[in-house]
Protein backbone atom coordinates (compact mmCIF):
# COMPACT_ATOMS: atom_id res chain seq x y z
CA UNK A 1 0.00 0.00 0.00
CA UNK A 2 0.95 3.38 -1.03
CA UNK A 3 2.10 5.78 2.13
CA UNK A 4 0.80 9.15 2.29
CA UNK A 5 2.91 12.09 2.44
CA UNK A 6 2.48 12.62 6.70
CA UNK A 7 3.64 8.59 6.66
CA UNK A 8 6.76 9.69 4.67
CA UNK A 9 7.38 12.56 6.74
CA UNK A 10 7.40 10.97 10.11
CA UNK A 11 10.48 9.17 8.43
CA UNK A 12 12.60 11.89 7.19
CA UNK A 13 15.14 13.96 8.96
CA UNK A 14 13.13 16.87 9.01
CA UNK A 15 16.02 19.04 8.50
CA UNK A 16 14.29 21.62 6.61
CA UNK A 17 17.71 22.31 4.63
CA UNK A 18 16.53 22.45 1.07
CA UNK A 19 19.23 20.51 -0.39
CA UNK A 20 16.57 18.37 -2.46
CA UNK A 21 15.58 21.72 -4.23
CA UNK A 22 12.12 21.54 -2.08
CA UNK A 23 11.78 24.08 0.59
CA UNK A 24 10.45 21.75 3.41
CA UNK A 25 10.76 18.20 4.46
CA UNK A 26 6.73 18.17 4.31
CA UNK A 27 6.63 19.57 0.79
CA UNK A 28 9.22 17.12 -0.12
CA UNK A 29 7.40 14.09 1.38
CA UNK A 30 3.98 15.01 -0.69
CA UNK A 31 6.07 15.32 -3.67
CA UNK A 32 7.14 11.96 -2.75
CA UNK A 33 4.07 10.37 -1.99
CA UNK A 34 2.36 11.59 -5.49
CA UNK A 35 5.43 10.18 -7.11
CA UNK A 36 6.66 13.35 -8.48
CA UNK A 37 10.14 12.89 -6.96
CA UNK A 38 12.39 10.12 -5.82
CA UNK A 39 12.83 9.34 -1.89
CA UNK A 40 16.69 9.26 -2.63
CA UNK A 41 16.67 13.08 -3.73
CA UNK A 42 16.95 13.75 -0.06
CA UNK A 43 20.93 13.34 1.31
CA UNK A 44 20.31 12.33 4.96
CA UNK A 45 17.54 9.90 4.49
CA UNK A 46 19.08 6.49 5.64
CA UNK A 47 19.20 3.75 3.28
CA UNK A 48 16.89 1.42 5.25
CA UNK A 49 14.30 4.24 4.78
CA UNK A 50 15.35 4.69 1.40
CA UNK A 51 14.18 1.50 0.79
CA UNK A 52 10.81 0.91 2.79
CA UNK A 53 9.89 3.76 1.18
CA UNK A 54 10.89 3.06 -1.82
CA UNK A 55 9.08 -0.14 -1.76
CA UNK A 56 5.83 0.95 -0.36
CA UNK A 57 5.42 3.85 -2.82
CA UNK A 58 7.21 2.13 -6.27
CA UNK A 59 4.55 2.24 -9.11
CA UNK A 60 2.26 -1.08 -9.83
CA UNK A 61 4.87 -1.42 -12.79
CA UNK A 62 8.42 -2.09 -11.87
CA UNK A 63 10.43 0.98 -13.36
CA UNK A 64 13.60 -0.85 -14.99
CA UNK A 65 16.31 1.03 -16.45
CA UNK A 66 19.13 0.04 -19.06
CA UNK A 67 22.20 1.98 -19.82
CA UNK A 68 23.88 4.68 -18.00
CA UNK A 69 24.71 8.15 -17.53
CA UNK A 70 23.10 10.78 -19.43
CA UNK A 71 22.23 7.91 -22.03
CA UNK A 72 19.75 5.81 -19.84
CA UNK A 73 16.62 4.48 -21.21
CA UNK A 74 13.83 3.68 -18.70
CA UNK A 75 10.47 1.37 -19.52
CA UNK A 76 8.20 0.75 -17.01
CA UNK A 77 6.80 2.81 -13.84
CA UNK A 78 3.17 2.90 -14.91
CA UNK A 79 0.40 3.75 -12.73
CA UNK A 80 -2.67 3.69 -14.65
CA UNK A 81 -4.52 2.42 -17.15
CA UNK A 82 -5.54 5.21 -19.15
CA UNK A 83 -3.70 8.73 -20.18
CA UNK A 84 -6.70 10.94 -18.68
CA UNK A 85 -6.49 9.31 -15.38
CA UNK A 86 -3.32 10.91 -14.86
CA UNK A 87 -0.36 10.23 -17.10
CA UNK A 88 1.38 7.42 -18.82
CA UNK A 89 5.05 7.70 -17.64
CA UNK A 90 7.75 6.30 -19.95
CA UNK A 91 7.67 5.95 -23.67
CA UNK A 92 7.50 2.65 -25.62
CA UNK A 93 10.70 2.15 -26.32
CA UNK A 94 11.63 1.27 -29.93
CA UNK A 95 14.20 -1.42 -30.81
CA UNK A 96 16.09 -2.80 -34.23
CA UNK A 97 17.05 -5.86 -34.15
CA UNK A 98 20.59 -7.19 -35.73
CA UNK A 99 21.66 -10.66 -35.60
CA UNK A 100 24.51 -13.00 -36.34
CA UNK A 101 23.27 -14.04 -39.03
CA UNK A 102 23.26 -10.90 -40.94
CA UNK A 103 25.58 -9.48 -43.13
CA UNK A 104 28.14 -7.03 -42.09
CA UNK A 105 26.13 -4.13 -44.75
CA UNK A 106 23.02 -5.05 -43.35
CA UNK A 107 24.43 -4.70 -39.51
CA UNK A 108 25.93 -1.32 -40.48
CA UNK A 109 22.67 -0.56 -42.45
CA UNK A 110 20.73 -0.98 -39.24
CA UNK A 111 23.02 0.78 -37.26
CA UNK A 112 23.62 3.61 -39.46
CA UNK A 113 19.81 4.37 -39.70
CA UNK A 114 19.55 3.88 -36.07
CA UNK A 115 22.17 6.99 -35.87
CA UNK A 116 20.87 8.94 -39.11
CA UNK A 117 16.69 8.65 -38.45
CA UNK A 118 16.28 11.37 -35.82
CA UNK A 119 13.77 13.88 -36.22
CA UNK A 120 13.34 17.33 -33.55
CA UNK A 121 9.62 18.23 -33.17
CA UNK A 122 8.27 20.53 -30.56
CA UNK A 123 11.67 20.82 -28.89
CA UNK A 124 12.02 16.48 -28.24
CA UNK A 125 14.54 14.51 -30.52
CA UNK A 126 12.27 11.83 -31.70
CA UNK A 127 14.13 7.85 -32.43
CA UNK A 128 14.83 4.77 -31.66
CA UNK A 129 16.01 3.56 -28.28
CA UNK A 130 17.58 0.43 -28.16
CA UNK A 131 19.11 -2.59 -30.57
CA UNK A 132 18.61 -5.93 -29.83
CA UNK A 133 21.22 -8.25 -30.71
CA UNK A 134 20.50 -11.66 -31.33
CA UNK A 135 22.33 -14.45 -31.35
CA UNK A 136 22.10 -17.17 -34.48
CA UNK A 137 25.35 -19.20 -34.76
CA UNK A 138 26.06 -20.12 -31.05
CA UNK A 139 29.49 -18.94 -31.59
CA UNK A 140 31.03 -16.95 -28.54
CA UNK A 141 33.34 -15.50 -30.72
CA UNK A 142 30.92 -14.21 -33.45
CA UNK A 143 28.76 -12.42 -31.33
CA UNK A 144 31.04 -10.66 -29.06
CA UNK A 145 32.25 -9.21 -32.49
CA UNK A 146 28.87 -8.15 -33.12
CA UNK A 147 28.65 -6.52 -29.71
CA UNK A 148 31.14 -4.55 -30.11
CA UNK A 149 29.88 -3.09 -33.39
CA UNK A 150 26.65 -2.20 -31.85
CA UNK A 151 28.32 -0.97 -28.93
CA UNK A 152 31.20 1.15 -30.32
CA UNK A 153 28.65 2.51 -33.41
CA UNK A 154 25.97 3.37 -31.90
CA UNK A 155 26.69 5.04 -28.61
CA UNK A 156 23.40 5.77 -27.61
CA UNK A 157 21.61 2.90 -27.88
CA UNK A 158 20.55 0.80 -24.64
CA UNK A 159 21.50 -2.82 -25.83
CA UNK A 160 19.31 -5.95 -25.35
CA UNK A 161 21.30 -9.09 -25.67
CA UNK A 162 19.42 -12.03 -26.99
CA UNK A 163 21.35 -15.67 -26.96
CA UNK A 164 20.37 -19.22 -25.87
CA UNK A 165 24.05 -19.30 -24.74
CA UNK A 166 24.14 -18.17 -20.91
CA UNK A 167 27.81 -18.04 -21.63
CA UNK A 168 27.92 -16.21 -24.89
CA UNK A 169 25.27 -13.61 -23.12
CA UNK A 170 27.60 -13.15 -19.99
CA UNK A 171 31.01 -12.53 -22.38
CA UNK A 172 28.91 -10.18 -24.16
CA UNK A 173 27.22 -8.06 -20.89
CA UNK A 174 30.90 -7.89 -19.71
CA UNK A 175 31.94 -5.90 -23.08
CA UNK A 176 28.82 -3.93 -22.48
CA UNK A 177 30.24 -2.77 -18.90
CA UNK A 178 28.53 0.46 -17.30
CA UNK A 179 26.07 0.44 -20.26
CA UNK A 180 23.74 -1.93 -18.32
CA UNK A 181 21.84 -4.12 -20.88
CA UNK A 182 18.43 -6.27 -21.06
CA UNK A 183 19.25 -10.17 -20.88
CA UNK A 184 16.97 -12.27 -23.34
CA UNK A 185 15.79 -14.41 -21.97
CA UNK A 186 14.98 -16.40 -19.15
CA UNK A 187 12.65 -19.83 -19.44
CA UNK A 188 11.57 -22.93 -17.92
CA UNK A 189 14.17 -24.47 -19.21
CA UNK A 190 17.53 -21.93 -18.11
CA UNK A 191 15.78 -20.04 -15.57
CA UNK A 192 18.11 -21.05 -12.72
CA UNK A 193 21.06 -20.17 -14.44
CA UNK A 194 20.11 -17.01 -16.42
CA UNK A 195 18.92 -15.90 -13.11
CA UNK A 196 21.80 -16.44 -11.45
CA UNK A 197 23.32 -14.10 -13.28
CA UNK A 198 21.43 -11.20 -14.19
CA UNK A 199 21.95 -11.13 -10.20
CA UNK A 200 26.08 -11.43 -10.56
CA UNK A 201 25.90 -8.79 -13.88
CA UNK A 202 23.30 -6.36 -11.94
CA UNK A 203 21.02 -6.61 -14.98
CA UNK A 204 17.75 -6.95 -15.86
CA UNK A 205 15.90 -9.98 -17.27
CA UNK A 206 13.64 -10.78 -19.64
CA UNK A 207 11.37 -13.73 -18.53
CA UNK A 208 9.63 -15.39 -21.45
CA UNK A 209 6.98 -18.12 -21.42
CA UNK A 210 5.00 -20.22 -23.76
CA UNK A 211 2.28 -18.56 -22.63
CA UNK A 212 1.48 -15.30 -19.80
CA UNK A 213 0.49 -18.73 -17.28
CA UNK A 214 3.48 -20.23 -17.62
CA UNK A 215 5.47 -16.42 -17.55
CA UNK A 216 3.53 -15.90 -14.18
CA UNK A 217 4.92 -19.07 -12.96
CA UNK A 218 8.26 -17.90 -13.45
CA UNK A 219 8.06 -14.65 -12.42
CA UNK A 220 6.66 -15.81 -8.88
CA UNK A 221 9.83 -18.15 -9.37
CA UNK A 222 12.41 -14.92 -9.49
CA UNK A 223 10.48 -12.74 -7.12
CA UNK A 224 10.75 -15.33 -4.57
CA UNK A 225 14.44 -15.83 -5.06
CA UNK A 226 15.14 -12.22 -5.01
CA UNK A 227 15.42 -10.81 -8.16
CA UNK A 228 13.43 -7.82 -9.33
CA UNK A 229 14.25 -6.11 -12.40
CA UNK A 230 12.49 -8.01 -14.91
CA UNK A 231 10.91 -7.63 -18.03
CA UNK A 232 7.67 -10.18 -19.06
CA UNK A 233 7.44 -11.73 -22.86
CA UNK A 234 4.61 -13.90 -22.91
CA UNK A 235 5.62 -15.63 -25.71
CA UNK A 236 2.94 -14.38 -27.77
CA UNK A 237 3.34 -14.55 -31.52
CA UNK A 238 0.06 -13.42 -33.32
CA UNK A 239 -1.27 -9.47 -32.89
CA UNK A 240 -4.61 -10.48 -30.75
CA UNK A 241 -2.85 -12.68 -28.65
CA UNK A 242 0.46 -10.09 -28.07
CA UNK A 243 -2.60 -7.21 -27.58
CA UNK A 244 -4.86 -9.53 -25.06
CA UNK A 245 -1.54 -10.34 -22.65
CA UNK A 246 -0.32 -6.92 -22.98
CA UNK A 247 -4.02 -5.62 -21.77
CA UNK A 248 -4.46 -8.46 -19.20
CA UNK A 249 -0.95 -8.11 -18.08
CA UNK A 250 -1.81 -4.26 -17.35
CA UNK A 251 -4.78 -4.57 -15.91
CA UNK A 252 -3.72 -7.34 -13.20
CA UNK A 253 -1.08 -5.18 -12.04
CA UNK A 254 -2.67 -1.63 -12.08
CA UNK A 255 -5.94 -2.80 -11.21
CA UNK A 256 -5.12 -5.94 -8.93
CA UNK A 257 -1.82 -4.99 -7.65
CA UNK A 258 -0.94 -8.14 -8.80
CA UNK A 259 2.86 -8.51 -8.80
CA UNK A 260 3.98 -11.26 -10.68
CA UNK A 261 2.94 -9.57 -13.52
CA UNK A 262 3.74 -5.87 -12.37
CA UNK A 263 6.21 -5.57 -14.81
CA UNK A 264 6.89 -3.68 -18.57
CA UNK A 265 6.64 -6.26 -21.01
CA UNK A 266 8.72 -6.60 -24.69
CA UNK A 267 6.86 -7.34 -28.03
CA UNK A 268 8.44 -8.71 -31.07
CA UNK A 269 6.23 -7.74 -34.40
CA UNK A 270 9.59 -8.53 -36.55
CA UNK A 271 8.58 -11.95 -35.07
CA UNK A 272 4.75 -11.74 -35.70
CA UNK A 273 4.98 -10.93 -39.90
CA UNK A 274 7.57 -10.70 -42.56
CA UNK A 275 5.78 -7.68 -44.07
CA UNK A 276 6.80 -4.10 -43.08
CA UNK A 277 3.57 -2.39 -43.40
CA UNK A 278 1.67 -5.60 -41.11
CA UNK A 279 5.15 -4.91 -38.87
CA UNK A 280 4.69 -0.98 -38.78
CA UNK A 281 0.39 -1.39 -37.97
CA UNK A 282 0.95 -3.91 -35.55
CA UNK A 283 3.56 -2.21 -33.82
CA UNK A 284 1.29 0.76 -33.40
CA UNK A 285 -1.07 -1.44 -32.14
CA UNK A 286 0.88 -2.46 -29.33
CA UNK A 287 2.57 1.24 -28.62
CA UNK A 288 -1.03 2.07 -27.62
CA UNK A 289 -1.94 -1.15 -25.58
CA UNK A 290 0.85 -1.60 -23.89
CA UNK A 291 3.97 -2.99 -25.17
CA UNK A 292 7.67 -1.39 -22.80
CA UNK A 293 9.61 -2.41 -25.77
CA UNK A 294 9.03 -3.42 -29.44
CA UNK A 295 11.37 -5.01 -31.58
CA UNK A 296 11.37 -4.26 -35.55
CA UNK A 297 13.23 -5.95 -38.03
CA UNK A 298 14.63 -3.10 -39.35
CA UNK A 299 14.01 0.82 -39.57
CA UNK A 300 12.72 2.92 -42.19
CA UNK A 301 11.98 6.49 -42.10
CA UNK A 302 8.39 5.97 -43.65
CA UNK A 303 7.51 3.15 -40.92
CA UNK A 304 9.72 4.62 -37.92
CA UNK A 305 8.28 8.26 -38.06
CA UNK A 306 4.20 7.84 -37.76
CA UNK A 307 5.56 5.24 -34.46
CA UNK A 308 7.43 8.16 -33.47
CA UNK A 309 5.07 10.24 -33.78
CA UNK A 310 2.01 8.33 -31.98
CA UNK A 311 4.46 7.36 -29.57
CA UNK A 312 4.42 11.25 -28.14
CA UNK A 313 1.03 11.97 -28.73
CA UNK A 314 0.15 8.93 -26.30
CA UNK A 315 3.44 9.98 -23.66
CA UNK A 316 3.04 13.70 -23.92
CA UNK A 317 1.57 14.68 -20.18
CA UNK A 318 -1.87 16.39 -21.19
CA UNK A 319 -1.63 18.05 -17.97
CA UNK A 320 1.36 19.37 -18.55
CA UNK A 321 1.93 22.17 -21.89
CA UNK A 322 5.02 21.74 -23.75
CA UNK A 323 7.38 24.27 -23.25
CA UNK A 324 10.83 25.98 -24.77
CA UNK A 325 13.55 27.36 -22.81
CA UNK A 326 13.34 30.94 -22.03
CA UNK A 327 16.13 31.95 -24.63
CA UNK A 328 17.24 34.38 -26.98
CA UNK A 329 17.17 32.37 -30.28
CA UNK A 330 19.12 33.32 -33.45
CA UNK A 331 17.65 32.91 -36.52
CA UNK A 332 18.87 32.84 -40.24
CA UNK A 333 22.34 34.60 -38.17
CA UNK A 334 21.07 37.59 -37.36
CA UNK A 335 23.71 40.15 -36.32
CA UNK A 336 23.88 43.68 -34.27
CA UNK A 337 21.15 45.60 -37.18
CA UNK A 338 18.97 43.00 -36.94
CA UNK A 339 15.13 43.00 -35.73
CA UNK A 340 13.67 42.15 -32.16
CA UNK A 341 10.80 39.98 -31.26
CA UNK A 342 9.81 38.59 -27.95
CA UNK A 343 6.80 35.48 -27.20
CA UNK A 344 5.85 33.24 -24.95
CA UNK A 345 7.59 29.76 -24.67
CA UNK A 346 4.18 27.47 -25.53
CA UNK A 347 6.23 25.03 -27.94
CA UNK A 348 3.29 25.57 -30.49
CA UNK A 349 4.20 29.22 -31.06
CA UNK A 350 7.75 28.94 -30.74
CA UNK A 351 7.39 26.53 -33.56
CA UNK A 352 4.79 28.49 -35.54
CA UNK A 353 6.65 32.05 -35.34
CA UNK A 354 10.33 30.36 -35.69
CA UNK A 355 9.37 28.68 -38.86
CA UNK A 356 7.74 31.95 -40.19
CA UNK A 357 10.91 33.68 -39.76
CA UNK A 358 13.31 31.13 -41.39
CA UNK A 359 10.69 31.14 -44.28
CA UNK A 360 11.15 34.98 -44.63
CA UNK A 361 14.96 34.54 -44.79
CA UNK A 362 15.25 37.85 -42.57
CA UNK A 363 18.31 37.27 -39.76
CA UNK A 364 16.34 38.05 -36.50
CA UNK A 365 16.49 37.49 -32.65
CA UNK A 366 13.54 35.77 -31.10
CA UNK A 367 13.29 36.28 -27.69
CA UNK A 368 11.44 33.34 -25.54
CA UNK A 369 9.85 34.61 -22.14
CA UNK A 370 9.34 31.80 -19.97
CA UNK A 371 4.98 32.37 -19.73
CA UNK A 372 4.76 28.51 -18.09
CA UNK A 373 3.59 27.19 -21.38
CA UNK A 374 1.43 29.17 -21.81
CA UNK A 375 0.07 31.04 -25.10
CA UNK A 376 0.08 34.85 -25.57
CA UNK A 377 -3.03 35.75 -24.86
CA UNK A 378 -3.69 33.29 -22.27
CA UNK A 379 -0.75 34.18 -20.41
CA UNK A 380 -0.76 37.62 -20.39
CA UNK A 381 -4.60 37.36 -19.04
CA UNK A 382 -2.94 35.06 -16.38
CA UNK A 383 0.06 38.24 -15.44
CA UNK A 384 2.78 36.41 -17.06
CA UNK A 385 2.98 37.91 -19.74
CA UNK A 386 2.58 41.25 -18.60
CA UNK A 387 4.85 44.76 -19.59
CA UNK A 388 6.73 44.61 -16.43
CA UNK A 389 7.81 40.92 -16.90
CA UNK A 390 9.09 41.43 -20.51
CA UNK A 391 10.82 44.70 -19.46
CA UNK A 392 12.68 42.46 -17.07
CA UNK A 393 13.51 39.72 -19.25
CA UNK A 394 14.65 42.07 -22.18
CA UNK A 395 16.97 43.91 -19.49
CA UNK A 396 18.57 40.15 -17.86
CA UNK A 397 18.25 38.43 -22.15
CA UNK A 398 21.74 40.36 -23.12
CA UNK A 399 19.92 41.48 -26.01
CA UNK A 400 21.35 44.97 -25.52
CA UNK A 401 24.57 43.52 -26.01
CA UNK A 402 23.61 41.64 -29.39
CA UNK A 403 22.14 44.55 -31.28
CA UNK A 404 22.82 48.37 -31.98
CA UNK A 405 19.09 49.51 -32.29
CA UNK A 406 16.50 49.58 -29.66
CA UNK A 407 12.98 48.11 -31.15
CA UNK A 408 11.43 45.55 -29.90
CA UNK A 409 8.84 43.90 -32.27
CA UNK A 410 5.92 42.38 -29.69
CA UNK A 411 2.85 40.29 -30.83
CA UNK A 412 0.04 41.97 -32.44
CA UNK A 413 -2.61 40.80 -29.46
CA UNK A 414 -0.41 42.61 -26.85
CA UNK A 415 -0.94 45.57 -28.54
CA UNK A 416 -2.38 47.23 -25.45
CA UNK A 417 0.59 46.88 -23.37
CA UNK A 418 2.82 49.00 -25.66
CA UNK A 419 2.33 52.28 -23.81
CA UNK A 420 3.13 50.67 -20.45
CA UNK A 421 6.03 48.40 -21.70
CA UNK A 422 7.43 51.71 -23.34
CA UNK A 423 7.36 53.17 -19.89
CA UNK A 424 8.79 50.25 -18.45
CA UNK A 425 11.60 50.49 -21.26
CA UNK A 426 12.29 54.19 -22.11
CA UNK A 427 15.01 53.50 -24.42
CA UNK A 428 13.21 51.69 -26.40
CA UNK A 429 10.69 51.69 -29.06
CA UNK A 430 7.57 49.37 -28.88
CA UNK A 431 6.96 48.39 -32.46
CA UNK A 432 3.52 46.27 -32.57
CA UNK A 433 4.06 43.06 -35.18
CA UNK A 434 1.38 41.08 -36.67
CA UNK A 435 -1.49 39.33 -34.93
CA UNK A 436 -0.75 36.38 -36.86
CA UNK A 437 2.40 34.27 -37.16
CA UNK A 438 1.67 34.20 -41.14
CA UNK A 439 2.04 37.81 -42.09
CA UNK A 440 5.51 37.78 -40.34
CA UNK A 441 7.16 37.42 -43.30
CA UNK A 442 6.12 40.40 -45.28
CA UNK A 443 6.23 42.31 -41.70
CA UNK A 444 9.99 41.25 -41.47
CA UNK A 445 11.21 41.98 -45.34
CA UNK A 446 9.47 45.70 -44.85
CA UNK A 447 11.07 46.27 -41.54
CA UNK A 448 13.90 48.69 -40.57
CA UNK A 449 14.98 49.96 -37.50
CA UNK A 450 13.31 53.15 -36.18
CA UNK A 451 15.46 56.51 -36.83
Amino acid sequence: MALTGIQILKMLPKKNCGECKIPTCLAFAMKVAAGQIEIGECPYVSEDVKQSIGEASAPPIRTIKLGTGDKVFTVGGETCMFRHEKRFENPTGIAVLVTTGMSAADVDGRISRFKSLRYERVGVLLKADLIAIKDEAGSEAAYTALVQKVLSGADDAAIILMSTNNANIAAAAKLCGSRKPLLYAADSSNAKELGLLAKELGCPLVVRGSNLDETVLLTEKFLADGLKDMVIDSGARTIRAAFEDNVVSRRSAITKKYKPLGFPTIAFPCEITSDPLMEAMISSVLIAKYAGIIVLSDLQGDMLFPLLLERLNIFTDPQRPMVVQEDVYNINGPNENSPVLVTCNFSLTYFIVSGEIEGSKVPSWLLIKDTEGLSVLTAWAAGKFGADMIAQFIKKSGIEEKVKHRELIIPGYLASIKGELEEELPAWTITIGPREAGHLPAFLKEWKPAA
